[in-house]
This record gives structure tokens, C-alpha cells and sequence, in this order.
């Protein structure tokens, strides 16, 4: 494994429709990539089935199932980020795994990456691999170009309120805005250092 895709990412860019191409963006296919075990359960029943509603959820399942589930972290690890009420444990196993191998995290949970940056010890086993949404539009958008993207956007629109923002009618230029949140966001996780998109070593 090489990337780990937290439940609301994958959600929203399979909702849009942009999973594969994401990850390939990434550098990673699909058979690279990690996801919690619950993740197909939790789209069958529960709160997630509930916020998406039952014809997403449903479509959703067949392309969780696709991609290959976590292995459980160490323990050295995971109590390093277990049991911080910011972190939900679904993110913790993430971080954990992501830390102890050296691998990417594609993660929309902002609220446990403003925890995270807190972790000296785990923040820096992540510099530049923490993956956050905006960052992955502009990827897309760099490579397959604005028109394109923004005729297949819609749906993620719906999905997500940043990106409703940028790319709605009155946004002339969705990417300038993408990497003007993706800066704050930045700014705001200091010293947590994310993922360029526009590094050249990304």
C-alpha cells in the first residue's frame, strides 16, 4: 500500500466520479491504495447511509469493496493517536498505519488533521503526505484541464461546500480559489506540512 483514503474523501470523489483518476493523480492505482475495513459496512447501514441516502450508499459499495482494506496499525503507533477526541478512531488507525509505513493519507477531516498537528512525533513521520481534497482538485485540474473538470464537477459540488465554491458559475478561475483555500488550510496546520500539489516533488 502506498496511499490511505479516509471514508469522506473516498466518498466525495467517487461521488464526483473522480476516484481512479485521483489516485492515478497520485501517483498510485487503485490496487495501491488502502481503506478502513468498516467502510463498505458502514455505507449498508448507519449514519454514513443515512447523510449520503440509500441509491448513493448503494453505489458506492461496489467500488469500496474494489479497493483493498487496511491492515490494523502497531500499537506503538496507534497509541500515539488513540483516544484524542478530536481524532475519530477511523482517522487514528489511518494516521497510525500512515506513520509507521511511510505512506500518504488522503484524508477531508479537517478537524482531526487541526489534532494531528498537535503530535510532534506523528505530524513529522507525515510531513508531505497528508493529502487534503483541494490539493487533489488542483492536481486534476492541472492535468486534465479546468473545462473538463468542470463539466464533471457538479456532483462533488453537491457534496462539498469548498468545492460549490470554487467552481461555481461566478468563479472565473476555480483553481486560483482550490489553491487559496488549499494556502489557508496550509497556514492553518502549520507545522503539519500537507501535500503539494504544485511541488515539483510531488
Amino acid at each position: 500500500m502506498r496511499l490511505l483514503v479516509d471514508t469522506d474523501i473516498f466518498c466525495k470523489l467517487s461521488i464526483g466520479g473522480f476516484f481512479d483518476e485521483a489516485v492515478l493523480a497520485l501517483g498510485v492505482d487503485q490496487s495501491e491504495c488502502g481503506r478502513l475495513p468498516a467502510l463498505p459496512h458502514m455505507l449498508r447501514r448507519g449514519r454514513l447511509r443515512r447523510q449520503l441516502g440509500d441509491a448513493v450508499s448503494d453505489a458506492l459499495i461496489p467500488l469500496a469493496n474494489g479497493v483493498p482494506s487496511t491492515p490494523a496499525p502497531s500499537a506503538e503507533w496507534l497509541d500515539k493517536v488513540a483516544g484524542i477526541p478530536e481524532i475519530d478512531p477511523g482517522e487514528a488507525q489511518l494516521f497510525a498505519l500512515a506513520a509507521q509505513g511511510g505512506l500518504m493519507v488522503a484524508s477531508a477531516d479537517k478537524r482531526s488533521l487541526r489534532a494531528l498537528k498537535e503530535l510532534p512525533v506523528v505530524r513529522n513521520a507525515l510531513a508531505g503526505r497528508i493529502v487534503v481534497l483541494e490539493a487533489v482538485l488542483v492536481r486534476l485540474c492541472d492535468l486534465h484541464g479546468v473545462t473538463t473538470i468542470r463539466t464533471r464537477i457538479e456532483p462533488l459540488c453537491e457534496a462539498d461546500k469548498v468545492v460549490r465554491i470554487c467552481f461555481s458559475s461566478g468563479s472565473s478561475d476555480p483553481v486560483g480559489s482550490l489553491m487559496s483555500y488549499y494556502a489557508s488550510l496550509a497556514l492553518e496546520l502549520a507545522p503539519l506540512e500537507l501535500w503539494n500539489p504544485r511541488s515539483e516533488a510531488s
